[in-house]
């Protein structure tokens, strides 16, 4: 039951009896009524003096009076000048709580038929995941999660580059320092093994030269001339022509890593269905080349490279394939669309990609529409900004990068820190203490890193994202915990709230209607949360849920009530807040605790 269409409807009905003016649903829109003003929803008639051909608070009067005589849900009304604020029936309040409360599928819209992939954390094989990936993991998982709920059928798919300049000079410092160090000899997990290689690579590297620079070289010629350089490069070279101890060595170190970034996913509670690799897929994109010439979309110049012309979509000419025929980057992108397409046949495919790549996805689905690809105009590129942090707060292992393992560890212990010193942990064995923590403290970081707009920018706090207060994580937590404690008491003191009497209950508080109409608002936000690939707008929701809640606590009884058949309806309000907090958490990919 959507009051708010029904609302529309009845002043759409208002206009053509008074007016005799047929006005688009489109056009009519309702906005929560101020605080200080009686009333739900509130309508402003100041657009459409023209066609009412009176004063605003004449229009609002009429259109009130309309409403309240032809509208069921409408009890009563006020008007403020121009703004008419409506006053809804109780009994609406009733009927609609009866509805979702014994909705089997809170959160999850029916089946729509379509299919999307949404492709997250894309990490490179010669370093550990970071903070960035930590942003980006959370919001992939967290997007693929909410387009579940909207009926997708969800690909969660991770693109793996696992070859490339980079790997080989990890690969060459092992050759050079490693002397058959493996995770187990070193105690290392194996991402940082092999990270451990790539900051030793670039030690060496610029070693090597200071010392050609020393002997008479420029910086770009020394660049090109160390020795360190030039094995990687020639490592690349016989890796591509399938070496065989190259392969082997390849294969050996990023087993090691792939260890280490399963453990890691583990701790973020993020998976996937698909991994693809960049060592299967660097060489597609030859044949669109060939398809994009003989449909006259790419272009050939004079010295053989091909190129496409994007200046009739406000952009230059891109570079497709290099005049020795060799592939640059955009053309593997181009193969591997066309790869996921083949696999799955999506209907939308969503990268999540930070935004320093803004234009190479721009291009990308410019290039793909162009070729006519049925799935063109589902491509979107999730595009999310950088995570700073305060200086000096968080572990660095290498002094620049911020490590992730290292940030929700430290995180963990924050949580268990904060805990202790709130003493909210009495009654719990080592093990139930330990499990909160880490759901708390998890909790904290990935809320406080999804409620931010994702193209934003932004700064990290770990202080203030584990605070029980506030705009936060914890904060959602504990409502929930105190909720499933106020059942646990209803449970031993054999209050049945399973199937309120509704009947018996003649008047609802303010605070009850209120935390009813923000309930009835979850799946619209989980709604718009997916048209706009915004986790933030499902925490921004949850924030306020239990703010809702909190105050409807403090200011109606609960087991101090004496009416039975209210107590009982005041349970199942805080039944229903629980399991949406719970629901709504989970779409963020967060853990919720039964007692805090």
């Amino acid at each position: 039951m959507n009051i708010q269409e029904n609302i529309i409807q009845g002043i759409q009905l208002a206009f053509q009896n008074i007016y005799n003016y047929d006005l688009p649903l489109d056009q009519i829109s309702l906005a929560p009524t101020r605080k200080e003003f009686q009333g739900t929803y509130t309508f402003v008639v100041f657009p459409f003096l023209k066609v009412s051909q009176t004063t605003p608070e004449a229009t609002a009067n009429q259109i009130g009076e309309y409403l309240k005589g032809n509208l069921p849900v409408v009890a009563d009304f006020n008007v403020v000048k121009g703004f008419l604020n409506l006053v809804l029936n109780e009994r609406v309040w009733l009927d609609l709580f009866q509805q979702l409360y014994s909705n089997p599928n809170l959160g999850q819209l029916p089946a729509n038929g379509q299919k999307v992939m949404v492709e997250y954390s894309s990490p490179n094989t010669n370093k550990p995941l970071h903070l960035g990936h930590l942003r980006n993991n959370f919001l992939g998982y967290s997007v693929a999660e909410i387009l579940k709920a909207n009926g997708y059928e969800v690909i969660k798919a991770n693109l793996v580059n696992d070859r490339g300049i980079h790997i080989c000079k990890s690969m060459v410092a092992y050759q050079h320092f490693g002397n058959g160090e493996t995770p187990e000899t070193s105690g290392l997990k194996g991402d940082h093994l092999a990270g451990k290689y790539y900051v030793l690579f670039d030690k060496e590297y610029k070693k090597q030269i200071d010392e050609l620079k020393a002997a008479g070289k420029s910086e770009e010629e020394a660049k090109k001339a160390a020795p360190f350089i030039l094995e990687a490069q020639e490592m690349l070279r016989k890796w591509e022509a399938n070496d065989e101890a190259v392969v082997s060595l390849w294969k050996k170190m990023n087993a090691w890593v792939y260890a280490g970034f399963d453990a890691t996913y583990r701790k973020m509670g993020v998976n996937f269905d698909k991994f693809y690799y960049e060592s299967d897929t660097y060489l597609l994109g030859k044949d669109i080349v060939e398809e994009g010439l003989a449909k006259g979309v790419f272009f050939k110049k004079e010295n053989g490279s091909v190129w496409v012309d994007l200046t009739d979509e406000g952009l230059d000419e891109k570079l497709v394939r290099r005049a020795d025929g060799t592939s640059v980057y955009i053309t593997q992108d181009l193969g591997t669309a066309d790869l996921k397409y083949k696999d799955f046949q999506i209907d939308k495919s969503v990268y999540v990609v930070g935004n320093e790549q803004d234009y190479h996805f721009d291009v990308l689905f410019k290039i793909m529409r162009k070729l006519g690809r049925s799935y063109g105009d589902g491509l979107y590129h999730l595009s999310y900004g950088m995570v700073d942090l305060p200086t000096g707060k968080m572990k660095s292992r290498e002094g620049t990068v911020v490590d992730a393992d290292d940030l929700m560890q430290e995180m963990i212990e924050t949580a268990e820190q904060h805990t202790k010193e709130l003493g909210k942990i009495e009654g719990f064995t080592e093990e139930q203490a330990k499990e909160l923590y880490e759901i708390l403290g998890l909790g904290a970081l990935k809320y406080f890193l999804l409620k931010v707009d994702p193209k934003k920018r932004m700064l990290f706090n770990p202080q203030e994202s584990i605070e029980f207060q506030g705009y936060t994580g914890p904060f959602v937590q504990y409502s929930h915990a105190r909720i499933a404690a106020i059942l646990r008491k209803a449970e031993q003191i054999g209050v049945n709230y399973q199937s309120p009497d509704y009947d018996s209950v003649s008047e609802l508080a303010e605070s009850e209607s209120a935390l009813i109409l923000i309930l009835n608002e979850f799946e619209r936000k989980i709604k718009m949360a997916a048209d706009e690939y915004s986790p933030a707008i499902i925490a921004q929701y949850l924030f306020d849920l239990a703010k809702e809640y909190n105050r409807f606590y403090a200011e109606v009884p609960i087991f101090h009530e004496k009416d039975h058949a209210i107590q009982a309806f005041r349970l199942a309000l805080s039944a229903q807040t629980a399991k949406t907090i719970k629901k709504g958490m989970s779409l963020l990919g967060i853990n919720v605790p039964e007692r805090m």
